[in-house]
């Protein structure tokens, strides 16, 4: 069982983080046999990084002279580069696996299908649009920073929650063999995630905190009910809309 890491634990467990999370360019590291389960508490700074970048990108379009809607577009072009669609993939097979299964296996079944279909395209095409749009009605490059910087690190501070409330809905794959998440991974994941919200000023934070434990629910009660659990697509979906959420709540709280 995972417990608080230690000083060397820490930096080990944000450069697992990054690898994972992200395809920036990194050295090779030695995790000294750190798991993901470990390591999920920093997957909130892996998105601080990504937001980091779509942020830098945004700004160099402002200064080129890009309207807010062609920034914002190239803003997002950034961070799925960054991160290798990797989020995204979890949300299209999820809305493909749970609209188009009728039995619990053939929803798994239909997650692990590589091919997306008219469920998975519909939901990814959404989560782009609304999170184009929320970012297009930012006013300037520090507001952008900011509503990444809680929209990512935020949704991902979830994670590590997610999989210590709700228990693999498969023996194998990508969440069952991450390990065990412990209590004390998971409030430590949150809690970062949630300290970065005050990026939207102290009424955006409690407003998106709200709404994220609504979703974080509501996701959590549903993986339940259709698989009997959680996997590593789900996982992703949770990340999807948790930060469309924020974005949201950023268009309003940023403006």
């Amino acid at each position: 069982m995972s417990t608080v890491p230690s000083p060397r634990q820490a930096l080990d467990d944000i450069a697992l983080c990054l690898v994972f999370f992200t395809r920036l360019p990194l050295p090779v590291f030695d995790f000294r046999s750190r798991s993901l389960a470990d390591a999920i508490w920093a997957a909130p700074i892996a998105g601080l990084a990504v937001a980091v970048v779509g942020a830098v990108v945004y700004a160099i379009g402002v200064k080129l002279g890009l309207a807010a809607g062609p920034a914002a577009a190239l803003t997002l072009a950034a961070t799925l580069l960054a991160t290798g669609c990797l989020h995204e993939d979890g949300l299209s097979d999820v809305a493909d696996g749970f609209g188009g299964g009728r039995t619990s296996e053939k929803k798994l079944e239909i997650m692990r299908d590589s091919r997306i279909g008219a469920y998975g395209a519909s939901a990814l095409g959404l989560s782009l649009l609304i999170r184009w749009s929320a970012l297009s009605q930012l006013a300037n490059p520090t507001s952008v920073l900011f509503a990444l910087i809680a929209a990512h690190a935020a949704s991902r501070g979830l994670l590590g929650a997610f999989m210590h409330l709700a228990p693999p809905a498969r023996s194998d794959g990508l969440s069952a063999g991450a390990g065990t998440v412990s209590a004390q991974t998971a409030v430590l994941g949150a809690g970062l995630g949630a300290a970065a919200l005050l990026a939207l000023g102290l009424g955006g934070a409690l407003a998106a905190l709200i709404l994220l434990a609504l979703v974080f629910s509501a996701l959590r009660a549903l993986c339940l009910n259709q698989i009997g659990g959680q996997t590593g697509d789900t996982i992703g979906a949770l990340q999807q809309i948790g930060e469309v959420t924020v974005l949201l709540v950023a268009s309003v709280s940023l403006t």
